[in-house]
C-alpha cells in the first residue's frame, strides 16, 4: 500500500491539491477534495492522528461551555455537524447520555433552560431531548455519584466517538475516492513559481531518508499546532497565528463510573467543565487547559494537571481515585487561533482559513466536531487560489468508510469491533489466517492478534506505535498492558512488513519508552 502511494507522490505528475497534515482537518480536506474530483495528495510527517486528533475527549458535541460563553453561532454550527457525523459514521459515533448533577436548588432551572436551548439549536438533528431528574433518578443512572447534598440532575445527550479510528476511516474514505495518502513523509519546504505562487512541496520519506518533490495547483496547510512552522517555510517573517493549549485526560477503570451514563462536572477550580465518560470499557476523565509555549508531538501532563483532574473528579464520585488508579494519562494540544490578551480557556474554537501572499492556504482553529465544515471551507478557498474548476462540496451526505446502519444485525456488538463497521468481517478474515489470530494481544486488552496484520495491510500502520496507540487504542486503555504486548506486536508487524526480527525488537523497545510517558510513577 505505502510503496504505491510513494510512487505516485514522487512520480513528478502534478496534483490539483497537496494537503500537508494527516489529522482531522487534513484528512477531512483530503476527503472533501477527492470527493469533488480534484487529484489529491496528502502528506503526513509521522502517522495519521499522531498528534492532537487522537488525544481529544472523544466527544462529538456542540459545546456546552461555548453556550455558557454566549457563542450561539458556534454551538449551532457544531450541533449541525454533530448530526451529520452521527448520520455519516454510525459505526464510529454513538449517542451518549450525560447528567449534570446539581447540589443547589437554583441550578435546576439554570441548567434546564440552557440545555433546552441546546436542544433547540440542534433542531431536527437533535439526538434526544434533555430532561430534569430528581435525586432518585440521578442516583439510579450514576449509582456511585457523590450523594451528600445532591438535589437531582439534568440529563442531556451528545455524541461520542473514537477519534483515531475516525481518522483511519477518513484516510480509507479518501483513498477510496482516489486520493493518494502517505504517512512517514515529512514536508521540509514549499516550492514556488517564478511569480511567487506556492505550487508544491519538498518532502522526505522518513523510512528511507530519500528526498522528493511534488507539485500542485494549490497547497493546503492543515498541520494544527504546527501551522506556523509550515507558514514560515514560505515566509520566514510570517506572524504566529496558533496558540497551543494543552488538554490532559486520565483513564481509570470503569468501576469509577458504574453504568453507561457520563457526568458533566459544571464547577472546577479554573472555571472549566470536567467530563467523566465511559469509553471502551474504561472511565475517561478530563480535561485541562494550559497555554503551551511550543508545539510538541508528545506533550506530557504535569503533576499539577493530574492533581487538578483527580481533585475535581473526586468531588462528584463516591469513590475517590488516586494516582495508583490511573491506567493511562495522555495530553493533546489544541490549535487555538492566537488572539493577544486572551487566556486559552476564553478563546473561541471557531476556525479560520488564511491565504498567504503566495497562495498557501492554512486552516487553523476549530475542533473535531466541525472538521467537515472546516475542510469544506478550506477546499473552497483552495479551489479559488489554485484556479480549479469550482465544484460544490458533497461531504454533508458522504458516508464514511465502514458505514453500517445502526439497526443492521451485522453491526458488531463488541465495542472495539464496532469501530470497523462493515469491514468487521474482513478483520476476522485476516485474524483467521493464523491459528492464534483470534487470541488476545494481552489479557487486559480487547484486541486479537490478527488486527496487527490487518492494520499494516489495509490501514497504513508502519510501526508498533501505530498499532498500539491508534489502530487499536491499547496505549490509552492501559499503558502498562500495551507495553507488555509490544514485543509480540513487533514480531507480528515485522513478519507482515517483511522486516527482520531485530527491527521488531527495536520497535518494541521504542514503544515501551513511549508508553512510560503515559504511566504515572
Amino acid at each position: 500500500m505505502r510503496a504505491e502511494s510513494l510512487k505516485q507522490a514522487a512520480s513528478g505528475d502534478s496534483f490539483d491539491v497537496i494537503i500537508v497534515g494527516g489529522g482531522a482537518s487534513g484528512l477531512g480536506c483530503a476527503v472533501d477534495a477527492a470527493a469533488r474530483g480534484y487529484r489529491t495528495l496528502l502528506l503526513e510527517q509521522v502517522d495519521f492522528a499522531k498528534g492532537t486528533s487522537s488525544r481529544s475527549t472523544k466527544l462529538v458535541h456542540g459545546g456546552v461551555r461555548y453556550l455558557q460563553q454566549g457563542n450561539i453561532s458556534l454551538v449551532r454550527e457544531a450541533l449541525h455537524e454533530r448530526g451529520l457525523m452521527y448520520a455519516n459514521a454510525p459505526h464510529l459515533v454513538t449517542d451518549l447520555s450525560f447528567i449534570v448533577p446539581r447540589y443547589k436548588w437554583w441550578e435546576g432551572p439554570f441548567y434546564g433552560i440552557g440545555l433546552k436551548l441546546y436542544d433547540l439549536l440542534a433542531g431536527r438533528l437533535n439526538l434526544a431531548p434533555s430532561k430534569s431528574l430528581n435525586v432518585e433518578q440521578t442516583m439510579s443512572a450514576i449509582p456511585n455519584l457523590q450523594s451528600e447534598g445532591l438535589d437531582g440532575g439534568t440529563r442531556y445527550h451528545d455524541g461520542q466517538f473514537d477519534d483515531a479510528r475516525m481518522c483511519v476511516s477518513l484516510a480509507r474514505t479518501a483513498s477510496d475516492l482516489g486520493a493518494v495518502l502517505l504517512n512517514q513523509a515529512q514536508v521540509t519546504g514549499v516550492l514556488t513559481s517564478a511569480d511567487g505562487h506556492v505550487n508544491g512541496v519538498r518532502f522526505q520519506d522518513r523510512e528511507t531518508g530519500a528526498l522528493h518533490e511534488a507539485s500542485a495547483s494549490v497547497v493546503v496547510n492543515a498541520t494544527g499546532v504546527f501551522t506556523d512552522a509550515v507558514r514560515t517555510m514560505e515566509d520566514a517573517a510570517a506572524p504566529a497565528v496558533v496558540m497551543p493549549s494543552r488538554g490532559v485526560h486520565l483513564v481509570l477503570d470503569q468501576s469509577f463510573l458504574q453504568g453507561e451514563t457520563a457526568i458533566m462536572v459544571p464547577h472546577t477550580d479554573d472555571g472549566r467543565v470536567l467530563f467523566v465518560i465511559p469509553w471502551h470499557g474504561r472511565c475517561l476523565v478530563g480535561t485541562t487547559d494550559e497555554e503551551t509555549p511550543e508545539p510538541l508531538l508528545e506533550p506530557r501532563a504535569t503533576d499539577e494537571e493530574v492533581g487538578f483532574i483527580l481533585r475535581n473528579a473526586s468531588r462528584y464520585l463516591a469513590r475517590d481515585p488516586d494516582r495508583t488508579d490511573v491506567l493511562s494519562v495522555f495530553a493533546g494540544l489544541r490549535p487555538l487561533v492566537r488572539h493577544e490578551g486572551q487566556a486559552s480557556k476564553r478563546v473561541s474554537r471557531e476556525h479560520e482559513v488564511l491565504v498567504s501572499r503566495g497562495g498557501l492556504v492554512s486552516i487553523v482553529g476549530g475542533k473535531w466536531t466541525t472538521y467537515r465544515r472546516m475542510a469544506e471551507d478550506a477546499i473552497d478557498h483552495a479551489a479559488d487560489v489554485g484556479g480549479l474548476a469550482r465544484v460544490a462540496s458533497t461531504t454533508a451526505d458522504l458516508r464514511i468508510r465502514g458505514w453500517l446502519d445502526r439497526a443492521d444485525p451485522a453491526m458488531p456488538r463488541e465495542d472495539w469491533l464496532r469501530m470497523y463497521g462493515a469491514d468487521a468481517s474482513a478483520v476476522w478474515g485476516v485474524c483467521d489466517e493464523d491459528q492464534s489470530g483470534r487470541s488476545l494481544l494481552h489479557p487486559k486488552l480487547p484486541y486479537p492478534r490478527g488486527v496487527v496484520a490487518y492494520s499494516a495491510r489495509f490501514e497504513y500502520a508502519r510501526t508498533v506505535e501505530d498499532v498500539l496507540a491508534r489502530r487499536t487504542r491499547s496505549l490509552l486503555l492501559d499503558a502498562g498492558a500495551a507495553a507488555e504486548a509490544a514485543e509480540d506486536v513487533g514480531a507480528l508487524l515485522a513478519a507482515e512488513l517483511g522486516r527482520e526480527a531485530a527491527w521488531g525488537l527495536e520497535q518494541a523497545a521504542e514503544f515501551r519508552d513511549l508508553a512510560a510517558g503515559y504511566m504515572l510513577a
